[in-house]
């Protein structure tokens, strides 16, 4: 449902992430904040200025009403939800906003980023389908990585080019100051011989691998099948983390692959290098600059490109803070262009150009 003039949104999530993006709406001049939920009960009947941190009240105050958000009739329901490991919650609170018609920009359930995924379970799909039928309204959901770094960056590179034999679009960050779940998910910190979640080949293409069918949707052709590798980079020492130490003869350096294969070739691949310091598996991939986005088209012509988010206010927030705030940005941002869309699931193929109007002021 669009409106004319400036967009009404309300940001459900006051997270790592939707606390960067609100104060950023509030100086916005193509958006205005109307309402923000939360669903921890000590954040209930706060101010928004008090929750984000900002110098003074901003007249809005956080709650767990769905219904009263619903009310206010915004243009838009920015999500900023937990994972996809709350699917359940995502689903309901999204569904709601989107049976009473009003469009949901997400950065939370990123197995949506192409909902035609094989792995996708019928019951995260339907759901959404219908409300979207029955509100007349869109979903769009997006990230960095699975997201724009491995969809908008390589899709929009390989229109440059005649022919494509291979792109690969890699994340190579330095983790020392991450504080998200790594521990399990991807066996940092742990001993060599523990199996963590993500290198179950299923499930880390169901969490990460969903550009990958849609690249190759995008160039037209149907892969052979999806493949993936996984490594462990043991350090010698023992190194330190905003999670802690980890210990002399630990996983201190992660490197895995999501491999599209067509006729019988690695011809689409998502690369991950996640470290602890910049010196740890150093015979591994990296880039010109530390902590980058990096995509490479092995074509003609072939093409690299390489992305570094950073902050260059003085507030010292680190590089992958930043491009938290860009994935935030990137859902605020394709509220207009999701508005003018029809009913439905609405991905990075769908979407036009979205050039930050509103950004130059």
């Amino acid at each position: 449902m669009a409106r004319s003039g400036g967009k009404r949104v309300v940001v459900w999530g006051t997270g790592f992430i939707g606390k960067m993006v609100i104060p950023e709406i509030i100086n916005h001049p193509l958006f205005e904040l109307v309402g923000v939920g939360v669903s921890s009960p000590d954040k209930v009947g706060r101010d928004v200025g008090d929750i984000c941190s900002l110098p003074g009240p901003v007249g809005i105050v956080a709650t767990d009403d769905v219904d009263a958000l619903i009310g206010l009739e915004p243009d838009a329901m920015v999500h900023y939800g937990p994972t996809a490991m709350h699917a359940n919650a995502n689903i309901s609170l999204i569904t709601r906003f989107l049976r009473a018609g009003i469009d949901v920009c997400s950065t939370a359930m990123t197995p949506w980023i192409w909902p035609t995924m094989s792995l996708n379970p019928p019951q995260w799909i339907q759901p959404i389908t219908q409300a979207c039928e029955l509100g007349e309204s869109s979903c769009f959901t997006t990230g960095i990585d699975p997201g724009f770094a491995n969809d908008l960056f390589p899709m929009t590179l390989m229109g440059l080019c005649s022919e494509v034999r291979r792109v690969r679009a890699s994340e190579l960050l330095d983790y020392t100051n991450y504080e998200g779940d790594y521990e399990k998910e991807m066996g940092i910190g742990r001993e060599p011989e523990f199996s963590p979640l993500l290198e179950n080949r299923d499930v880390l293409i169901f969490a990460w691998g969903a550009t990958v069918p849609m690249i190759a949707h995008a160039a037209g052709i149907m892969l052979d099948e999806i493949t993936t590798t996984w490594e462990k980079w043991v350090t010698p020492t023992e190194r330190k983390s905003a999670k802690g130490v980890i210990a002399a003869g630990h996983v201190a350096a992660v490197r895995f692959t999501i491999n599209g294969i067509y006729q019988g070739q690695t011809r689409i691949q998502l690369e991950h290098v996640n470290r602890i310091g910049h010196d740890a598996a150093p015979g591994w991939p990296c880039g010109h600059d530390d902590d980058v986005y990096r995509v490479d088209i092995e074509g003609t012509p072939s093409i690299a490109q390489e992305t570094a988010f950073r902050f260059t206010d003085g507030s010292g927030r680190d590089p992958a803070t930043a491009g938290c705030l860009a994935t935030g940005m990137r859902a605020l941002n394709a509220v207009p262009a999701v508005n003018d869309l029809p009913a439905g699931w609405v991905t990075a193929l769908d979407l036009p150009l979205i050039p930050g109007a509103g950004t130059i002021r």
